[in-house]
């Protein structure tokens, strides 16, 4: 058998390359712009992960893997330090408080508590907030998760679209009714041109480099609340360097 070529290794102390075109100049030359988000350009809005609403969908298996993807996102923000907004609706009635998971995750920011306004960016108060939050950071990128789909986060996703924002939905970390609901809510955000994401390609898209140091903090969610890829993390560091259970066959050299 004919040896390998070598193996070529990229230097550790390689950076990521910015893009040879700005998105500005992509789009004017007819191409597709590559504004992507990052975690100095982007804030998160978390709208009414309430434990009454949450309950009420049923798009997924189980409310288990609906959880985890909300609570990771949640998890992936506070770990890239990006500004979170936290909003509910009618609270006080049937749609409950913003699930523990998430509410204790960030105690320092208030939880705008809507009274009737379904959209919250229609409401004064949240607009308020967030169009301070977005001229006190000088961030563009709006990311967004809501329960359900079809209300949560597309209707804030259509007006923000509406008045210039560019809008991130995190269709995994929102919920619906019905897969009607998610399919009609999807579409209409992808066609008025929201660029729909998922919760941990977004994570690998804002971390970019596992290299930088925001990398350690990162890996949390990817081990507590994506059980699919923790336990690859957790099997491969049980056995570096040797193997926690023995092969009594031998093996496993």
């Amino acid at each position: 058998m004919a040896e390998r070529a070598a193996d070529i290794v990229s230097p550790i102390t390689d950076g990521v390359l910015p893009l040879k075109t700005t998105p500005e100049d992509a789009r004017a030359a007819g191409q597709v712009g590559y504004d992507k988000p990052t975690p100095q350009n982007a804030v998160l809005l978390l709208i009414d992960h309430q434990i009454g609403l949450i309950n009420s969908t049923r798009d997924y298996s189980s409310l288990a893997e609906f959880r985890a993807n909300a609570v990771g996102l949640a998890k992936i923000a506070k770990a890239l330090e990006i500004p979170v907004m936290l909003s509910t609706s009618n609270a006080q009635w049937q749609n409950g408080d913003t699930i523990p998971e998430i509410k204790n995750l960030f105690p320092e920011v208030p939880i705008h508590r809507r009274t009737g306004i379904i959209n919250c960016y229609e409401d004064p108060t949240f607009r308020s907030a967030f169009e301070a939050l977005l001229s006190g950071t000088g961030r563009t990128h709006i990311l967004i998760a809501g329960v359900t789909i079809g209300t949560c986060t597309t209707m804030p996703t259509l007006a923000m679209l509406n008045d210039g924002y560019r809008v991130f939905p995190v269709v995994d970390a929102c919920g619906a009714w019905n897969h009607y609901e998610a399919d009609a809510a999807m579409s209409r955000m992808a066609r008025a041109g929201a660029e729909l994401v998922t919760t941990y390609a977004l994570a690998c898209e804002l971390q970019a480099d596992w290299k930088l140091p925001s990398g350690g903090p990162l890996f949390t969610p990817f081990n507590e609340d994506l059980p699919e890829y923790g336990y690859v993390i957790q099997n491969f560091w049980n056995n570096a360097g040797g193997h926690t259970v023995p092969d009594p066959f031998g093996q496993v050299k």
